[in-house]
């Protein structure tokens, strides 16, 4: 498909004599088509040319050779330059590529390079609660993404299984282990002996004393508090599945921070070659204060025992071994930031190739929080996932059945209620604070997953009563030259770039947005213009269209790991 920014930005740079490429990443696509269909905001070099950026508009616009098989017409506006395609153009160029590519959208911009994303990472024996699907979602639909357009992307779920909190749950079984039916509901147990636990640690010190022992052995490979551990690895890891298959999600590896306990010495001993790693209280740590981290980082406790940065850094050589990564993501909430930045400043200290520390990169999400307050497995108030799902299932089970009562209700409802609580996670900026809120989630009317699905389902029943799809050698392009038919093939033709803006800022909402904007441009189309019609020129255009519509709507909702249905 023809690159319009590309052809803008080549015939700029013959006249400012500047890099193509960097001019390229200036161009801006206008929320208003009246503005054109792509503009070049002068001010960008202003410095640079010493003019003030209308001159420099009318300057270009003057010198500027024009292809005039693709550009229509240009306009100064104020300091920028507007670009208008040849609309009918435009329309082939996106038709053409919607009937030749099966997955529309698809790049190889990626190609040649490793992309390591880190995400969902619950804590084993404790429930997968609501406060894990937004790493899990994010990660998700940033792994399909990245993938989508060619890199070679590995998923990491990097379980928390190892710290203080095993220590704990070691000494609550030892305790009480037989008062409890691990075997037959192991999360809910684990959580009542957890809260039990931490209950008597914050009354008893002698008693949180001997958890940090506990823990202490398990790094040492003590039998007995390894094979606790190893039964309540297994029986969580069993209960994760089932929110994950519900989810839809996909991990190329399950190593947790436990895989990296006997890789920690390596870390501690080329830390100690530095003679960066100082004794402070007992404890081995590297004092960051020259570059800006007040808090030093802890690599070692008093008693011998590692920490969360010990473990992280131990994954970072590890998978810049094994991966060869250009980038590494850490999808993990905001509270953590302090921890990345310490942990990023000491990995420059492992000797590893600047390559691999410059692709280090937290992907930082806002905390779900519930109408009452932060939530805390500690004090018992969580939601958990698996509930959340099924109740929004057994939710949009009930809308459907009064919409269309003839319906196999199940599947439908599973892929409504699982990508309404997908589509809301994923809809905001993900920095933003959530409050979960059951209204929201569920709410079919507005900007949410089940109105994209119900957009997508009606592509489908205008290309059912049509009776037929016609080839793409039946279509007379020019007769999509409406408003609104133009719109839709502005966002179409952006969908690439889209993909390639959500890599960029690691940021899926830019995703969801698109969706919903085509969405509405579909509206906009089918309550204007009739789509059933005598002239049959029109007619095929319009149903094609129609056509493009559904399979961007679908290829979209999938990335972003939304499934979507025939009918609803």
């Amino acid at each position: 498909m023809k690159d319009f920014k590309q052809i803008i930005a080549k015939s700029i740079a013959e006249v400012v004599n500047i890099d193509e490429k960097r001019l390229e990443s200036y161009i801006e696509i206008p929320r208003n088509a009246n503005n054109g269909d792509y503009a070049f905001p002068c001010f960008q070099l202003a410095k640079e040319l010493k003019k003030a950026p209308t001159i420099i508009a009318n300057d270009i616009k003057e010198k500027l050779h024009r292809d005039e098989t693709t550009i229509e017409k240009i306009e100064v506006v104020g300091g920028y330059l507007n670009f208008y395609i040849k609309q009918v153009q435009m329309i082939e160029e996106v038709l053409k590529q919607i009937d030749v590519q099966e997955e529309y959208g698809k790049s190889k911009i990626g190609q040649g390079k490793n992309v390591v994303i880190d995400y969902s990472a619950p804590n084993i024996a404790k429930p997968f609660h609501i406060g894990h699907l937004r790493s899990t979602v994010i990660g998700g639909a940033l792994y399909n993404i990245y993938k989508y357009l060619g890199y070679n992307t590995i998923g990491i779920n990097h379980l928390g299984d190892y710290g203080t909190q095993f220590g704990k749950l070691i000494e609550g079984y030892k305790l009480w282990g037989k008062e409890y039916n691990i075997e037959e509901d192991p999360i809910n147990e684990l959580t009542k002996i957890y809260i039990r636990i931490n209950q008597v640690c914050k009354e008893d010190p002698t008693v949180l004393e001997q958890c940090r022992k506990n823990f202490k052995l398990l790094e040492d490979g003590d039998t007995y508090c390894t094979e606790i551990w190893e039964k309540f690895r297994s029986l969580s890891l069993k209960e994760f599945q089932k929110v994950y298959d519900l989810l839809g999600s996909h991990f190329d590896s399950w190593n947790g921070e436990a895989f990296y306990s006997d890789k920690m010495p390596e870390i501690i001993d080329i830390l100690e070659k530095t003679g960066k790693l100082i004794e402070s209280q007992g404890a081995k740590i590297i004092d960051l204060e020259d570059k800006g981290i007040n808090t030093p980082c802890i690599i070692q406790k008093s008693n011998g025992s590692t920490t969360y940065a010990t473990r992280d850094l131990a994954a970072i050589l590890y998978r810049a071994r094994t991966y060869d990564f250009d980038k590494a993501l850490y999808v993990v909430s905001y509270e953590q930031t302090l921890h990345f930045k310490q942990v990023f400043e000491v990995a420059k200290l492992l000797g590893l190739d600047e390559k691999y520390t410059k692709g280090l990169k937290h992907v930082p999400f806002g905390m779900v929080s519930l109408p009452t307050g932060k939530m805390s497995t500690r004090e018992g108030n969580i939601v958990k996932l698996e509930d959340l799902l099924n109740e929004s299932m057994a939710r949009a089970k009930e809308i459907i059945k009064e919409k269309n009562p003839e319906l196999e209700k199940d599947e439908v409802a599973k892929k409504v209620g699982v990508g309404a609580v997908i589509f809301n996670d994923l809809s905001n900026s993900r920095i933003k604070d959530e409050v979960f809120d059951w209204g929201q989630i569920l709410n079919f009317q507005g900007e949410t997953g089940p109105y994209v699905q119900y957009t997508y389902v009606r592509t489908n029943s205008v290309i059912e009563k049509a009776g037929y799809m016609p080839t793409i050698t039946e279509i007379k392009f020019d007769k999509l030259l409406d408003k609104s038919s133009k719109n839709i093939i502005r966002l179409i033709y952006n969908f690439e770039n889209i993909l390639i803006q959500v890599t960029e800022k690691e940021e899926p909402s830019i995703l969801s947005r698109y969706l919903i904007d085509l969405a509405k441009a579909f509206s906009n189309f089918y309550n204007d213009n009739k789509i059933l019609v005598e002239d049959k020129d029109v007619e095929n255009a319009r149903v094609y269209l129609t056509y493009a519509v559904g399979k961007v709507l679908k290829t979209g909702a999938k990335l972003l790991g939304i499934e979507m249905p025939n009918k609803m």
